[in-house]
């Protein structure tokens, strides 16, 4: 069995072909702070992604993802889905299972541009009744694999049996990410 598991394992990481590419980035908003990663996230292929985002006021989400993302014209559009961690400030913490993606635009070599959203609806979702959660913004690659990020991060979770929404993220943000 765990020669089957991993042979498995082995083989997710030649289909990705960009298991070597990975990213950690540090985001800073208003009232909450995000830390992540990446493997294989920047390029085509699979690629696994992870975060913990906590906020000053209305509690904290981690994730762990996994997303196909292939090139179309000069976008890459990403599918995927994500496990989560939901910790509300008012409420029962739970889990979630949330789907969507994304597009970047690449303007050129030191710009471009990104969108993703995920929600996940009542029936993916345990401790709380919906979660949804949109990000966008601007890359500037600034030198080698150190990049700068502004953009907009909005999350919420939506509360259940009488427990108020909490609305985690919803603001500009600013954030700083190294690539290898």
């Amino acid at each position: 069995m765990n020669k089957v598991l991993v042979a498995c394992a082995a083989g997710l990481l030649f289909v990705a072909g960009s298991a070597n590419a990975i990213s950690v980035n540090a985001e800073v908003g208003q009232h909450y702070t995000n830390m992540g990663f990446g493997l294989g996230t920047p390029v085509p292929g699979l690629g696994l992604s992870g975060n913990w985002l906590r906020s000053d006021h209305d509690g904290n989400v981690g994730s762990l993802g996994l997303a196909y993302s292939m090139p179309l014209g000069p976008l890459m559009a990403t599918v995927g889905g994500k496990a989560l961690y939901l910790s509300p400030q008012d409420g029962k913490s739970g889990g979630a299972l949330a789907l969507g993606g994304g597009l970047k635009w690449t303007l050129n070599r030191y710009l471009s541009l990104y969108g993703e959203g995920y929600i996940a609806p009542e029936s993916l979702t345990s401790g709380v009744k919906a979660y949804s959660e949109a990000n966008g913004g601007v890359r500037w690659n600034v030198v080698g694999p150190l990049s700068v990020d502004a953009g907009y991060r909005y999350i919420k979770i939506k509360g259940k049996d009488g427990h108020r929404d909490n609305t985690v993220a919803d603001g500009p943000h600013i954030a700083v990410g190294l690539s290898f």
